[in-house]
């Protein structure tokens, strides 16, 4: 008899534990919580979290469904991160999953979501094969992808430039300058790559590549600027020190987070293009997310908390437009979706699932009144007029 209470008690709980599973809207985030860019995801959580909150007027319930976010580490380890996700799924009957940062962790997960049939919301990993020629219909991005930086990015150069580019040697500085090349195309620019230049992701001594820029541009007529795509602890001030405006070399840097961005004050009047900054947007999602994280962190957010809160909007909008967690109905309701994020409107390509988004041209303040007073806004660049390659035919 108390085998046969045990047996029972033991199928009873397992019964109420698969009730309060499907009674919960379960979300895996999966993203570098330690390693190189572990900046990058603390942010991308406090955005993920923040969002949920706004979204949810607080309740973190969608449809009457409590939201239950479940962590875990990817390392920037391809390996680890395909592992996570396919626990997450499995074990932890995860409804969706989001993230990661680095772009050779996100590749590795693409296959387990369409082996699970789960979507993976990519964020904020930025790589193009990733809703190019890796993609499968279980994987939206509401990151940016490469071609959206380098479009954004020649947008903001001199149309006449002579560039070399300076990036890391894998696939999001590869990507990078590949869709650089295009964007120039498309934005119908006449200036010219003559030289790039690879560097290992954790290079920290940039005189050899500098010295070879140097050498591929100082006798080149007209502008000579390097353009720099770089993730993590930014060249920027490295490559200063090495004084290439001896050779009349200017830097053109992608947009980065505040604390890197924070160093670049002596650069006055440098251009480039950004994803995100805090002062930028205008909108109402925006005010609460400035004014609450200023609250709460002492500073406002970041690049890759707005990228955070877009995923968030991207998930609470497709499940009230699906009813509910079923994968194929979330398909149906989020090709084609728009959604609100601090940034102002994204729309979901049905093509390829890439979120269609503005960036923005920004010029480095002369006179910063304050500690993150920056950037000031040259143009925001809409989506519209950003021209995105469909990539993921194979």
């Amino acid at each position: 008899m108390n085998v046969v209470k045990s047996v029972l008690g033991l199928a009873l709980a397992a019964a109420t534990g698969l009730a309060a599973a499907q009674g919960e809207i379960r979300i895996a985030h999966i993203y570098d919580k330690t390693g190189p860019l572990e900046a990058y995801a603390k942010q991308s959580s406090n955005g993920l979290m923040m969002g949920l909150e706004y979204l949810t007027g607080g309740t973190m319930q969608v449809l009457g469904r409590k939201i239950v976010v479940i962590e875990k580490d990817s390392q920037l380890k391809p390996d680890i991160g395909k592992a996570h996700l396919a626990a997450a799924f499995g074990d932890d009957k995860a409804d969706i999953a989001i993230g990661p940062v680095g772009s050779g962790v996100a590749l590795a997960m693409l296959p387990v979501a369409e082996e699970y049939k789960k979507i993976l919301i990519v964020e904020p990993a930025v790589a193009d094969q990733i809703t190019g020629d890796k993609w499968n219909r279980y994987i939206f991005r509401t990151a940016r992808n490469s071609t959206q930086d380098a479009v954004a990015g020649a947008a903001a150069l001199p149309p006449d430039a002579q560039i070399a580019t300076l990036a890391q040697d894998y696939a999001f500085g590869r990507d990078g300058v590949k869709a650089f090349k295009e964007a120039l195309a498309s934005v119908g620019s006449k200036a010219k790559i003559v030289h790039e230049e690879y560097a290992p992701q954790q290079t920290t001594d940039f005189t050899a590549p500098a010295q070879r820029i140097f050498g591929a541009l100082k006798d080149k007529p007209g502008r000579k600027v390097i353009v720099v795509i770089w993730a993590g602890a930014h060249p920027m001030a490295k490559l200063m020190d090495l004084k290439p405006e001896r050779y009349n070399i200017e830097i053109a840097p992608g947009g980065n987070i505040l604390p890197a961005m924070k160093g670049w004050k002596e650069f006055a009047g440098t251009e480039g293009a950004i994803y995100y900054y805090y002062a930028f947007p205008k909108n109402k999602m925006n005010d609460w997310l400035v004014a609450e994280h200023q609250k709460r962190f002492g500073a406002p957010p970041d690049f890759f908390t707005a990228g955070g809160f877009a995923a968030a909007s991207a998930v609470v909008t497709g499940i009230k437009r699906a009813g509910g967690t079923d994968t194929e109905k979330l398909i149906t309701a989020m090709e084609g979706m728009f959604f609100d994020t601090p940034k102002g409107t994204m729309g979901f390509r049905k093509e390829d699932h890439q979120a269609l988004q503005p960036m923005y041209h920004f010029r480095i303040k002369k006179e910063q009144k304050s500690e993150w007073d920056l950037l000031e806004l040259v143009k925001e660049i809409p989506a519209s007029q950003l021209p995105i390659p469909i990539r993921n035919k194979k």
